[in-house]
């Protein structure tokens, strides 16, 4: 379903983006807002930012979003709870950056990614000091040329590997990282293959 259609309707989630973090301060590195869906890359301070800074912001925004298109009482807009996984902060971080910025253009609705206003990309690029200050520092330098790497297509095993991931909520980044992480946060179902088991003979 198309949820934004126009510029005013992208404004109207960026400032619900906005505050959200004033109320409840969580670290955005990278987000997207498609005509459809939206992706964010964000680190959080302590154990429940990031739901309660999710929580907030769908709430918000369906609470607004009903009322602007007169659906009050029609309840959700969006279906069930927000899809999450955690990523290795090196070169898998930057691949998943890049995979989240570079959703317009992978979907042809620009030319080049930066171009694309509903996003981070475009708001450190070209953003004026008060729309830069909702983004923060990334954790390692994107380095010079991420501006080339992103407008240049994904190989068909990196985009299956970050789509695997969030649809399975499975850790992103190298192999011994995800097995320590997996057991760490108890997350051993997203690396299990799916399905019955086989019998025995």
């Amino acid at each position: 379903m198309t949820i934004f259609d126009k510029d005013a309707d992208y404004e109207a989630f960026e400032k619900v983006i906005e505050e959200a973090k004033e109320k409840f301060p969580i670290r955005i590195y990278s987000y997207i807002v498609m005509p459809n869906h939206w992706h964010f890359v964000l680190h959080p301070f302590a154990d429940n930012d990031l739901s309660d800074f999710l929580r907030w912001l769908t709430l918000t925004h369906t609470q607004r979003w009903n009322a602007y298109n007169q659906r009050v009482g029609y309840g959700h807009l969006y279906q069930g709870r927000f899809k999450s996984f955690p990523v290795q902060e090196d070169s898998y971080f930057i691949q998943l950056c890049r995979y989240v910025e570079r959703n317009p253009l992978r979907a042809g609705l620009v030319r080049k990614a930066e171009d694309w206003k509903w996003s981070s990309l475009w708001r450190r690029i070209n953003g004026n000091d008060k729309q830069k200050q909702l983004l923060d520092p990334w954790p390692i330098p994107a380095g010079r040329g991420y501006l080339d790497l992103i407008n240049q297509s994904e190989s068909d095993g990196k985009l299956q590997n970050i789509r695997e991931s969030i649809r399975r909520g499975r850790p992103f980044g190298e192999n011994s990282w995800v097995a320590k992480t997996v057991k760490v946060l108890g997350l051993e179902s997203t690396i299990k293959s799916r399905g019955r088991p086989k019998k025995g003979t």
